[in-house]
């Protein structure tokens, strides 16, 4: 089976862009289009009104989706400097599993990439983690990339 589209979740971590990698080198491999997807939550009032008083002008890049959009420009350079041959952004409000699994669906996903990171931690066993979730929820493939050591 070729994959036509793949979706990989990032949260501007140096775990998740080993994760981009790894799904732009598959993109690459089987000319599929890469979608870049990092979910955000909103920042509430208090903590924003603090940051605007650190930051000043600067303060916008604490508020809104644009962290996420900061996130998806640093993937976007793994991606390339991987060969994904097309590559698409997607910024979205709301749970990480919630967003990735939506986004799977939206863009009719063949396979979508995650990170192991939380599998192995005494919180991602208790509470669940995002590659746990995800895999049990996505309705297409799902492969989830060692990047972190678990340990």
């Amino acid at each position: 089976m070729a994959y036509r589209t793949v979706v990989v979740g990032t949260d501007g971590s140096p775990s998740s862009f080993r994760a981009v990698s790894a799904a732009a080198s598959l993109a690459a491999a089987t000319g599929a289009t890469l979608v870049l997807a990092c979910a955000y939550l909103p920042m509430r009032e208090r903590d924003r009104s603090a940051a605007a008083d650190l930051l000043g002008e600067l303060s916008y890049k604490v508020s809104g989706s644009t962290p996420a959009e900061d996130a998806l420009r640093a993937a976007r350079g793994h991606a390339v400097a991987a060969g994904a041959p097309a590559i698409e952004l997607a910024a979205e409000e709301g749970d990480p599993v919630d967003v990735l699994v939506s986004l799977a669906g939206r863009f009719r996903a063949d396979l979508l990439v995650v990170g192991n990171r939380g599998l192995n931690s005494l919180t991602g066993r208790l509470l669940g983690s995002v590659p746990s979730s995800v895999s049990q929820r996505a309705e297409c493939d799902v492969l989830i990339v060692r990047t972190t050591s678990g340990r």
